[in-house]
Order: structure tokens, then sequence, then C-alpha cells
């Protein structure tokens, strides 16, 4: 285990002594759902017991909704749909930016409680409270365009477009930085005029109960905003196949995904999907090389390289491979694996006992595939039985092989070398995903060529993942169905209503005369 700095070692203890609290307050009231702007328990009294992957301790015990949750909550979402619908987008306007703003108030306890649920490093999430106050901010700002169309005349009409709010929706979220992820989704849904349901992962229930609640505290009406835990066979399969629910947003594993098509599909739902990916990042020989190292590094080694948009593929030009994999190799070895509230640590935990067994079991995958494992490929000794893994480089790979194909979701970066341009190209479009992509090249003219034939719904030149919210995300082929952001957001959460004026000048047959 990493020792704290002594730099670092005040902050540590400041955030632990702000976690203590937070947490004490967790064991002794549990987790319930927020349904109709009340706290309640399942109504079969079940609950489940939520952990920390920082030492196996118990956070709370998780109300574990069912069926019967889930038509509660529809129900109260359906109820309060008209209302909502019908405020004036000033109004939901200043609600949102009330809920940002009790998300900034709280920002600090949000950070600490996301690192202890998650195993995230408190130097990441020390800016998910400020992201997800940005995700309400910018949507609430955008209430009073959401049904903006166009009109579109012909000789003898004018043809106005307009949007209307869906309905209810569900919102299903996932455990990496989940509370970020959940205004990501929620947030557009109240302004363009839904109502939610909101099922948590069950893995990181925590942050998303305090959402909840900050969002009552700020004046949501009751039953707009409605969250019901629980796990995904239970919940969540109730949630996408009840008739209020007009729609499912989805951000996990792309057989999920499947499998929550085929739920929904009875009641014809529409569906968006945030899905999988195993994002190429390619490095010509010409690239910005320091750059293109720290963006490497980064893309895949933050955030526990839990996130969708990871490059979890390094394809690097022969002509440059050998050198730029001995300095990547060296960066390697020398992240900071620790507690995630030291803000020195760059790697946290993992999620749960059952990520940690699947991300080591592609160390005996890639021996099996003859790939070389240059750095980690062995559990990290951590403080108290966490779930902590050592951050891992794989060389020596092609492209058919497991660990260039199938997504690890974790701290483990593939390298495959290639030749020129086409064979760039061919090996990042050969997996079945296609979310991201990153090309570094000093050729703006190749890279954009890249860009163009690589097939992924979003692509990053000579940068790394930069989020900018008025920008479609999403992705191609087994990496999802739709996109978020801006207006984009809108086109999911709202129906699309053509209205035809006549000028009463039109001549109309006659018939039966």
């Amino acid at each position: 285990m990493d020792k704290v700095t002594p730099k670092s070692a005040d902050v540590f203890q400041a955030n632990r002594d702000r976690a203590e609290p937070l947490l004490k307050k967790l064991r002794t009231e549990g987790i319930g759902h927020v349904i109709d702007g009340k706290t309640v328990p399942s109504i079969s009294g079940q609950t489940f017991e939520t952990k920390s992957p920082v030492d196996g301790s118990v956070l709370a015990s998780v109300a574990r909704g069912n069926a019967e949750d889930v038509d509660r909550a529809a129900t109260a979402a359906s109820l309060a749909f008209k209302s909502w619908r019908d405020l004036a987008p000033a109004m939901r306007r200043k609600l949102l930016h009330r809920v940002a703003d009790a998300i900034e108030d709280n920002a600090d306890d949000i950070a600490v409680l996301e690192c202890i649920d998650t195993g995230q490093a408190h130097r990441f999430m020390a800016k998910a409270a400020i992201r997800a106050a940005e995700n309400f901010r910018f949507f609430a700002d955008k209430c009073g365009e959401a049904r903006d169309g166009l009109n579109t005349p012909s000789e003898e009409h004018w043809n106005i477009s307009t949007r209307v709010p869906i309905g209810p929706v569900g919102v299903i979220t996932p455990w990496n930085t989940p509370f970020m992820l959940s205004t990501w989704k929620i947030a557009p849904a109240l302004a363009a005029g839904c109502t939610v349901v909101h099922k948590p992962a069950e893995w990181s229930p925590v942050t998303a109960d305090l959402l909840a609640k900050l969002a009552k505290q700020a004046g949501l009406p009751d039953g707009v905003l409605n969250t019901v835990h629980g796990f995904g066979e239970e919940a969540g399969k109730a949630l996408t196949e009840h008739p209020a629910i007009k729609a499912i947003g989805f951000v996990g594993e792309s057989t999920t995904g499947s499998a929550i098509m085929v739920q929904g599909a009875k009641t014809l739902k529409r569906v968006h999907f945030e899905l999988g990916g195993k994002n190429p990042v390619i490095v010509f020989d010409d690239a910005d090389l320091d750059r293109a190292l720290d963006a490497v590094v980064f893309m895949i080694y933050s955030l526990n390289g839990e996130r969708c948009t990871s490059s979890s593929r390094l394809l690097v030009q022969q002509s440059i491979a050998d050198k730029f994999v001995e300095k990547l190799s060296a960066r390697v070895q020398k992240l900071k694996v620790g507690h995630p509230l030291d803000p020195a640590t760059e790697i946290g935990p993992l999620i749960h006992e059952r990520h940690l067994a699947k991300v080591c079991s592609y160390f005996d995958v890639a021996k099996q595939d003859g790939a070389t494992i240059a750095v980690g490929g062995r559990p990290h000794d951590g403080p108290g039985g966490g779930h902590y893994v050592q951050p891992t480089l794989v060389t020596n790979a092609s492209a058919k092989m497991r660990v260039a194909q199938e997504e690890v979701f974790g701290p483990f970066l593939t390298v495959i070398p290639f030749r020129d341009e086409a064979d760039a190209i061919e090996i990042a479009n050969g997996v079945q995903y296609g979310l991201t992509g990153y090309v570094w090249a000093g050729d703006m003219g190749r890279a954009l060529r890249v860009a163009d034939a690589m097939e992924a719904g979003m692509i990053w030149l000579n940068s790394e993942n930069v989020r900018h919210l008025p920008t479609p995300f999403g992705g191609m082929k087994a990496s999802g169905i739709g996109r978020d952001g801006g207006d984009y957001s809108f086109d999911f959460y709202m129906e699309t209503k053509h209205v035809s004026l006549a000028r009463g000048t039109h001549k109309i047959q006659k018939l039966g005369t």
C-alpha cells in the first residue's frame, strides 16, 4: 500500500473527518425509496446491505424494491406529470437551478460519500458534484427552448413543428461516478417536462438517495423525481416493463441493454442506451508524443479505468512503439494506488468484489492469449481487505486476442502495434463496440481521414475526452442507441408534433356530390 504523503496527510484526515458523521447517519438511518416526496421502505419490507469497496464495511441497509414499489413510484410520476409538464418553463428553470445550488452547497459531502461508496479517488470525485450542478444549470437554461420547432411552409400551408414531453420516464444509472451520471440523465428529462423514476445501481445507492433528498429540499414538487432502489432483475425489470413509463434511459453493460430492449418491447418503450466500449487511442509517429502519453495514461487509469469512454486499447505505430511503450511502462509503475480519500491517490479500490474478480480474471486471459503483462497483473494489498488491483499494462498483443476485444472495465491497457493508416483503421474498427476513439497525429489531414473512417460515435483528435455539454454523446454498434447532450437529449425525452395551418385557399376534393 502506498504511504500517505505528508503534504496530503492533513487533507486526507479532513476528508475522513467529514465522512465519519455522514457514514454514521447512513448506518443508523439506512436508505429507503423516495416516492412522491416521501422516504419509504419497500412494501415487502426487504432490504439489502451496501458495502464499501475500501474495506468491505457495511455502509447502510437499503430498501430492496420490487414490482410493487416500482408501480407505486410510476403511479406517483404519472399523477405529477401533467402539472410538471404544464408548469411555466421559467418556473421549471428556477427550480432546477435551486437543485444545482443544493448540489453545490453539499459538494464536499457528495465527494467523500462517492469515494467511500464507489472507491473512486477524491481527486476526481471532488469535481463530480460541480459537474452534476453544471448538468442541472445547463438544462435548466434550456427549459424555455425545449419545445422549439420549425416552420416549414408549403404553398398553401404553414407547417409548424413543436415538441412535447413524452411522459413519465425511467432512468437506470450505473455504479461508476453514479452521482454525475444520474444528473446527466435526470436533468434533461426534468427540463423537458418529464417526470422520472430513477433506479440507481445496487452497488452504489448512497449518492442517489442524497440527490433525491436534495431535490426535495430545493422545492421540486412531490412525484416529479422518484427513486426506487433494488436489483436489476427485480426493480429494474419492473421499471422497464411498466406501462406507465414511456421511455427508458440506461447506462451500463451492452448485454443488459439487450435485455431491456426485450423487456420494453411489449409496451413499445423508447430506449436510449449508453453501453460498453473497447475504445482505441491511435498514436501516429508524427504526433506530439509527450502530450499523447499524458492522454493515454489519463484515459485508462483515471477513475480506476471504470469508465465507458476509457481508451483501453493503445494502437501505436510500429516505428515508435518500443520507445513509447518504454515511457508508458515507467509512468504506469509510478501510479499511486491508495485510499480514495487521500488526495494523492490516483487509483482507488474497484467497486465490488465480483468486479475485482472479473478484472483479475483477465490476467490469466492475457497469458493464455500469449500476450505479456509488462506492468501489474496482480491484486494490490489494500487496507482492510479492500478491492484493490495493480494498474496493468499488457504488451505483445494482437487485435484478435480477448484482451483486445473484450471490455475489462478496469485499470487495464492493451497495446497493439500497427503499420500504417489503413492498418490502424482496420484494428480500431475490429471490435463489436463503437463508443469513442482518440487519434494523435501531426498530420491533421490524416487525423481527419481516420476520424471519418472510424466506427465510433465520438472521436477526439489530439485530445483526451473533454466534455462539452451541447455536443452529442453516444455510441455506435454495441455501444448504444441515441445521443445525450444539448438539444439531442430533448429529442429523446420529447415527442415531435406537427401542426399544419391552412391558408384557406387550397382546393379540397369533393366526393359524393
